[in-house]
């Protein structure tokens, strides 16, 4: 071998042990978890940007061609480092870990792709959480020698909220016949949170105060998802907010409850912002 192909192999060498001894097992400076998603046991992060950006997010179901979803938000960008090959998970079960811990807590797998030779795979995983809609992409890393990283990116963006007074639902309810009402909810769930609570309580108060008003409480959601299960979940969730009226004491014969799902969108679904504007409940005024 040539004197400077070993000054060459020497020098790479030293870089490798001085980056490792730089590492040491330690995160880099100003590094943390993300609160919504720790760290796969017996990693450190390598490295740490947060900061707002718009990411682009694989969404799709299994074994279909992927569409690429852009969302705008505040991202943190983390890439971890096993300790010893001895300790890191296999591809496929490092986003079976991400996926569970995702699902536990409400959320859904929008997309993967299985590790395969020479791919690590690659999830993309959405939740509702803390008054926000969480977008997570997981990328293994199957290219370190012969300990390995993965790449952990987490959007947030913030969910669109919105509790009017009865009488701000009286006058829309007046003029235009309806009125939208941006009830968040967990993904996949019907259960009403804070905010759908206290719309639930200006709702009962408007029926309360104008005793021959009858109104349609009707569902929509996005596209995310097939439109059996978006129809299904829009009817759950507008049943349980005319579940919450009734029991706030108004008569079940002056409501109704209906779900179109994903059939009437009021905006582009292409975008996290017309999403958002289409997982809405409407109230509709009876005649």
């Amino acid at each position: 071998m040539k004197r400077g192909t070993l000054q060459l192999l020497g020098t790479i060498l030293a870089m490798t042990l001085a980056t490792t001894a730089a590492w040491g097992g330690e995160d880099v400076a100003g590094a943390k978890d993300h609160p919504v998603l720790t760290r796969y046991p017996d990693s450190f992060i390598t490295e740490y940007t947060k900061n707002y950006n718009a990411t682009e997010f694989q969404v799709g179901a299994r074994g279909a061609p992927p569409t690429v979803q852009t969302v705008e938000g505040d991202t943190t960008t983390l890439r971890y480092f096993y300790e010893s090959p001895e300790k890191q998970p296999s591809p496929l079960q490092l986003m079976r870990n991400y996926q569970n811990a995702v699902k536990q807590i409400g959320g859904t797998v929008l997309y993967e792709r299985l590790p395969k030779e020479g791919d690590g795979g690659e999830t993309t995983l959405q939740v509702t959480t803390g008054g926000k809609d969480v977008w997570v992409k997981v990328i293994p890393d199957i290219f370190g020698a012969p300990t390995q990283s993965y790449q952990l990116v987490i959007t947030e963006v913030a969910s669109m909220a919105q509790v009017v007074s009865a009488n701000e639902l009286l006058q829309e309810l007046n003029k235009n016949g309806f009125v939208t009402l941006y009830i968040n909810f967990d993904t996949g769930k019907a259960d009403l949170k804070q905010d759908g609570v206290a719309a639930v309580k200006e709702i009962a108060t408007l029926l309360k105060t104008n005793p021959t008003l009858k109104l349609s409480v009707e569902g929509h959601t996005d596209n995310v998802g097939d439109a059996a299960s978006n129809k299904k979940l829009s009817e759950a969730r507008a049943k349980s907010v005319t579940t919450a009226i009734v029991a706030s004491g108004i008569e079940a014969a002056r409501l109704s409850a209906a779900g179109f799902g994903q059939d009437k969108p009021v905006a582009d679904n292409r975008t996290e912002e017309g999403r958002a504007k289409n997982r809405r409940v409407e109230l509709v005024k009876k005649s």
